[in-house]
């Protein structure tokens, strides 16, 4: 660290050129003596991408920024606030810490926090800006977070949040590519810690970490605005469940054997509360959707919701209807309670050129497709649809298998 960085004119010069081309900064140099231009320009890049995602941070003075690449890979605030809110206790151990920003969250629910990172240089610019964040029960130790933990009896939780880089710094999903493999050290670990949270790519498949975590108990996709950030996985030894996710009923389910909860959220702080749909692993099994002909109202399921694949179970909980197997759209007579987008049906047409260049041509459209040979960019371009307005047209096969395109407004 570079603690010139903190002195107040370079704090005030890096607020002032925050949206700054920083090529230029580079170019033109550094005003200051002690800090370099390549160093300003590295604060301010950092501090503009931290602007949304980590607003505490970017609020705060003389926060002091890692490389942009950690940001970048850092929790957003939003979905470190779920996760903390799952589980409470009295000692948790990061065992990849980071910029600290799960643990500022963590530190709110658990008596006393230990943050554990390797690299020497982050640990010490998270310690600095937990202090700077008054934050009074968080540890830092610039070391090996595995090593560490087993340097411990007993804790209540453990989080590991494994680098998703290869050498060559391409990201990579599988646990087994992740730095630390957290499947390796699984068994040492759980005889320390009661329970474990790992997070890991929403690229993953679920079945394949299935295959390479033992003792998973749930699984929380996390989405944010209706894009999947994080899988969250959930280890314990113990037979119950102690989160506060999920119905009592898919609690008791996913308790018994190899049958975790599956917890899909999407977060959005335009809405008052979060849209949540759990169920139990086995529930997917042998569950057949239910299909039928277009109707009143019209579902497009949320991304995390889409990622977990519980389609059939859709229509058996919400007592609608999928256009076809492979279209994961659904329909109803009557407006219900839905996780995702809700539409009101004006029209449905074949797919007919002449009929859709009628209906469409020259005006403005959201355009989706779901199970349809063309994309949204080769039907703007022959039906020459705009983007925008208020109408949402959708583009599908239906359960007959006739191609049709359904005019919609959003509820």
């Amino acid at each position: 660290m570079n603690r010139a960085l903190l002195r107040s004119e370079v704090q005030d010069f890096i607020r002032e050129h925050l949206h700054a081309d920083t090529t230029s900064i580079i170019l033109k140099g550094s005003p200051f003596g002690d800090v370099s231009a390549k160093e300003l320009a590295g604060q301010i890049e950092s501090m503009s991408r931290a602007e949304k995602k980590l607003p505490t941070w970017f609020k705060t003075p003389n926060i002091y920024y890692p490389p942009s690449l950690s940001i970048e890979q850092t929790s957003s605030e939003v979905t470190a606030a779920y996760k903390a809110s799952l589980f409470q206790g009295i000692h948790f151990v990061d065992i990849t810490g980071g910029l600290g920003v799960d643990d500022l969250y963590f530190a709110r629910q658990f008596k006393k926090v230990d943050h554990c990172e390797i690299n020497t240089a982050l640990s010490a610019i998270a310690d600095h800006n937990f202090r700077q964040l008054g934050i009074d029960n968080i540890s830092c130790h610039p070391e090996d977070g595995i090593q560490f933990l087993k340097t411990l009896k007993s804790i209540d939780m453990a989080y590991a949040d494994p680098a998703r880089r290869d050498d060559h710094k391409g990201k990579v999903f599988l646990l087994s590519d992740c730095t630390p493999d957290i499947s390796v050290h699984l068994k040492d670990l759980l005889e320390i810690s009661t329970r474990i949270m790992i997070k890991t790519s929403p690229m993953l498949d679920l079945r394949a970490g299935l295959e390479q975590l033992s003792h998973v108990k749930e699984i929380h996709i996390v989405a944010v605005k209706n894009e999947v950030k994080e899988l969250l996985w959930v280890i314990s030894r113990c037979k119950d469940q102690n989160g506060s996710t999920g119905d009592s009923k898919d609690k008791q389910a996913a308790a018994q054997g190899d049958n975790p909860l599956i917890v899909c959220v999407n977060l959005d702080e335009r809405k008052p509360t979060p849209e949540k749909f759990s169920f139990s692993l086995a529930q997917l099994e042998n569950v057949t959707a239910k299909t039928g002909a277009v109707s009143t109202y019209l579902y497009e399921p949320n991304a995390a919701i889409m990622k977990s694949g519980a389609f059939g179970l859709i229509t058996q909980t919400y007592n609608v209807k999928k256009l076809h197997p492979n279209t994961h759209l659904y329909t109803s007579d009557e407006l219900v309670s839905f996780p995702g987008r809700s539409f009101r049906v004006k029209q449905v047409l074949d797919y007919n050129k002449k009929t859709i260049k009628k209906a469409l041509g020259g005006q403005k459209a959201n355009i989706t497709t779901r199970n349809f040979p063309e994309t949204v960019a080769q039907l703007r371009k022959k039906f020459k649809i705009n983007d925008g307005g208020e109408n949402y047209v959708f583009f599908c096969t239906a359960a007959d298998g006739r191609k049709i395109v359904i005019l919609t407004e959003k509820v």
